[in-house]
């Protein structure tokens, strides 16, 4: 394979052409210095095979951003820490450079007085104008710091600088933000001044390091800071030309929409980046890599066999699956743990303040504490249930050697997946289910499909463990009128067990009220959603959400928020206003999301046989993808 080849770069050679592109992990301690938990995280993916591990966001200033910083020479210890635990296993490690495109010491004063209303209005000011409002001098020393942090990286072993092309740089690059006059504005020969006299300062600061420019493009529909995609191979030309030894090419951002950058499943396609890094990679001679939704093995093989890049990017992928590569290289591609693309875990938990923590990989943002170990004592487990919990748990307790059997009470499996793939843009779960099958049957788990738990079957098994896992039930409130014959089941509309048509009222606005909105919405359905909270969608990522708002405005979903619903009937559901004001909304069917709650399995005659229970996923606490993986994975893990 293509991907596992060498390639070597600046005189430094890497041991295969795969990269973890530059991440916001949320991993970093207080301070900008790597964590524990950060240097865990990135020697995993090192440990998995990964060649070139690119550290994200490295600031060379002291910010409140929840970034990696590099400032001070008291930090360069634990970069240090973190470049030898990578390089123990073969990876090069580069830290990405970068300076914000806001004005930090006066954020940084008022961020200490506690003046929090006068930083944000700050920062929403310089988001737009500080590229524009920033002096030359000004400039010039931070382009003194972002050297110093290159030097204080060398120092700590650092293999490669990464200039972060977007952010101040990009906004200077750009021809949508920076309206300058000066030198530094106007032509692409200034605009692209700032970025070109960084490079050479670099090359200058740190002559024995590889010198890697993110070079974001700016198309006619995505992003604004960074080069205009008509000016890629322009630029890229001049950054060989200032000496650049490598380029990652990828999408532009600076829109408020990460999104833009990492987009959620079905909202661009795979590899959707790759023909514009290719036409980059025609204009010059270093290497050239990309990123963005290359899911598997075969889609990065594909990109390196067309000479299309160098090497191949792939992040999230990494964190579903940290083993991708030498998986790949062991010939066992299909035994990967595929990314869905949610980014519910990563990318929207980032940015709603938390951190990196894969839905289905349980111990990912963990890998200090969630370590499968091999048991000494092999027990024969019953797992019951067959959805994402179960599944985990099975797949778990088999690798660490018990013998497993898992009894589910339909023919297939994957509980609740089998309809949350049917929204739009949902249909990449199917991914888990497929996966995890593959997984407890190449671990050996004994399958009992089609099938109904009851106590005397368990106990005739024998087990010394069993995890329940059968999941939650969707919850019908006690409204009047709600036994009608007008009135359906979210999840047997998704299932295709009810049908619906016409006008159709969704009592629920939660995740999976918006989501059947969704999918009805497109099957040609006048919809309306009904929600007691003020808003609805509170359960959906800031990446997802934007695409969903587009989708229910092309068709006319109509939101009715803060309505109570108190009565159905045929045509009409009767709402009550917070001000008691009586609302009615036509409709041909309603279609109750009002939640979920665990549905009921009595353990106690196995409890009293001494047998070792416990409850996993939804029966436990109705929660989200993310709760049945880690659930499943910490009860298996226990045994």
């Amino acid at each position: 394979m293509k991907i596992l080849e060498p390639i070597t770069i600046g005189g430094v050679t890497f041991k295969n052409r795969l990269l973890l592109p530059p991440l916001t992990t949320g991993y970093e301690a207080k301070d900008g210095s790597i964590s524990a938990q950060s240097r865990a995280f990135y020697t995993r993916l090192a440990q998995g095979g990964v060649g070139y591990i690119v550290l994200g966001d490295v600031a060379p200033i002291r910010s409140f951003a929840p970034t990696p910083k590099l400032f001070d020479d008291s930090q360069i210890e634990s970069f240090r820490l973190l470049a030898d635990s990578v390089h123990a296993y073969g990876a090069k490690l580069g830290v990405q450079i970068f300076h914000p495109e806001y004005d930090v010491d006066a954020l940084n004063l008022m961020f200490a007085n506690g003046e929090q209303d006068k930083v944000r209005a700050r920062l929403h000011h310089d988001m737009d104008n500080f590229v524009n409002e920033v002096t030359e001098e000004a400039l010039m020393e931070i382009l003194k710091k972002m050297c110093a942090c290159a030097v204080r990286a060398q120092k700590a072993g650092i293999d490669a600088i990464q200039v972060h092309g977007d952010r101040l740089v990009g906004a200077l690059c750009s021809t949508k933000m920076n309206y300058r006059t000066d030198k530094f504005g106007g032509s692409l020969e200034n605009r692209t001044r700032f970025a070109l006299m960084l490079v050479k300062a670099l090359r200058e600061a740190v002559p024995e390091m590889i010198i890697e420019y993110k070079l974001p493009v700016v198309t006619p529909t995505l992003g604004k800071g960074g080069i205009d995609e008509t000016d890629a191979p322009q630029f890229a030309r001049l950054l060989e030309e200032a000496g650049v030894h490598m380029l990652h090419v990828a999408q532009a951002n600076h829109t408020g929409n990460l999104a833009d950058t990492i987009p959620p499943m079905g909202v661009q396609p795979y590899c959707f980046f790759a023909d514009i890094a290719g036409t980059v990679k025609q204009a010059v001679t270093i290497p050239v890599s990309t990123s963005g939704r290359i899911i598997d093995p075969e889609m990065a093989e594909e990109l390196l066999e067309a000479g299309r890049v160098d090497m191949v990017g792939i992040g999230r992928a990494l964190l579903a699956d940290p083993d991708w590569i030498n998986k790949a290289a062991a010939g066992k591609a299909k035994s990967i743990i595929r990314c869905i693309g949610c980014n519910e875990g990563c990318v929207d938990a980032v940015m709603s303040g938390g951190f990196i923590a894969c839905v289905v990989n349980a111990e990912n943002g963990f890998e200090e504490s969630r370590i499968i170990i091999q048991t000494n004592v092999k027990k024969k487990v019953v797992v019951i249930g067959g959805g994402p919990a179960g599944l985990e748990a099975a797949r778990v307790a088999a690798i660490k050697g018990h013998h497993v059997t898992l009894i589910e009470k339909d023919t297939k499996l994957g509980g609740q997946l089998n309809i949350a793939d049917k929204p739009p843009r949902k249909s990449e779960i199917r991914r888990t289910v497929e996966d995890l099958e593959h997984a407890i049957l190449s671990n050996g788990v004994v399958l009992r499909l089609g099938e109904k738990a009851t106590t005397e079957r368990i106990l005739a098994m024998a087990p010394e463990a069993v995890i329940v896992a059968v999941g939650a039930t969707n919850f019908i409130p006690p409204i009047s009128g709600v036994n009608g014959p007008n009135v359906c089941d979210a999840w047997k509309v998704l299932a295709d067990e009810q049908n619906v048509s016409g006008r159709v009222a969704v009592i629920g606005g939660g995740m999976v009220g918006c989501e059947t909105a969704e999918y009805l919405a497109e099957q040609g359905c006048k919809v309306s959603i009904v929600e007691m909270r003020d808003k609805i969608a509170g359960e959906i990522g800031p990446t997802v959400l934007p695409t969903m708002l587009e989708l229910f405005n092309k068709h006319g979903v109509a939101q009715f928020t803060e309505h109570k619903v108190t009565n159905i009937t045929v045509g009409e559901l009767i709402c009550e206003e917070p001000n008691g004001k009586v609302v009615k909304i036509p409709c041909d069917y309603v279609v109750m999301a009002s939640g979920s709650h665990p549905e009921k399995f009595d353990t106690t005659a196995l409890s009293d046989h001494g047998i070792s229970v416990v409850k996993v996923g939804d029966c436990s606490k109705v929660s989200n993808i993310s709760h049945a993986i880690k659930t499943g994975y910490d009860a298996a893990n226990a045994l």
